[in-house]
């Protein structure tokens, strides 16, 4: 299945009819901290999510929810500028317009995961799944009051800090997000390493917080222990 992106809000068609479903996921791809170059759906970060795009349209059937991928302007975050959220946020705008108040999930890796965390303050917004978040330590957590939030984050990331996703579910909690984090022993930044624990436990994730599904039990583990559940690597995430 071939999608075409969302760019500046529009909505992707795929093969889903516009409007389709009772509820919107909207996945955010990951990127660089600085990058003014145009962001393509070929490069390496667009390519990473589409299998779990894929995954979601056979967990949601078109009749219960639209997948709808955000393709940015730019492939950097770029300081101040935060291009990625300002993306996200124009394409949560356009949706609301298009469909009311029909509730999303915003689903991210990296530097979609910081724009999904940023972006959760937007009215339609009913949770957030972050694979391997781009948390910096100033990054702020207000927005996040009143949603569900789940973190993924491998201990062998080079590149996002798993301590910094800890720290941030921790300061969220304070502020009354309901959150759960697992810990992927082994899992590193790219997700290639037990790819297929990752597409589960967030498609799990996505679809529990949707109600369309129960949650994996370590992420419904998680939103009850004071640290981040920890999934053995190599072995298949437990299903519910």
């Amino acid at each position: 299945m071939t999608d075409r992106e969302a760019v500046r809000g529009e909505p992707a068609r795929g093969a889903e009819a516009p409007g389709s479903g009772r509820c919107t996921v909207v996945v955010l791809h990951g990127g660089k901290a600085e990058g003014r170059e145009p962001a393509r759906p070929w490069q390496p970060a667009a390519l990473r999510m589409r299998p779990f795009a894929t995954a979601l349209r056979r967990a949601l059937p078109r009749r219960d929810a639209e997948i709808v991928p955000v393709r940015y302007r730019y492939r950097g975050w770029n300081g101040s500028a935060a291009d990625p959220l300002r993306d996200a946020l124009h394409a949560l705008d356009a949706l609301a317009a298009r469909d009311g108040e029909r509730p999303v999930v915003l689903l991210g890796h990296s530097m979609g995961g910081r724009a999904a965390l940023r972006a959760a303050g937007h009215p339609t917004v009913r949770g957030v799944v972050a694979l391997a978040p781009w948390c910096p330590e100033d990054e702020p957590v207000a927005q996040l009051a009143g949603r569900e939030l789940v973190i993924v984050h491998g201990d062998q990331d080079r590149v996002t800090v798993p301590d910094a996703s800890w720290r941030l579910l921790a300061r969220a909690r304070a502020e009354g997000t309901r959150g759960s984090g697992v810990r992927l022993t082994g899992g590193e930044h790219t997700m290639l390493r037990y790819a297929g624990v990752w597409r589960q436990l967030a498609v799990g994730a996505v679809t529990g917080l949707l109600g369309a599904g129960p949650l994996p039990p370590e992420v419904a583990e998680g939103f009850t222990s004071a640290e981040p559940v920890a999934v053995g690597a190599g072995r298949t995430a437990k299903t519910g």
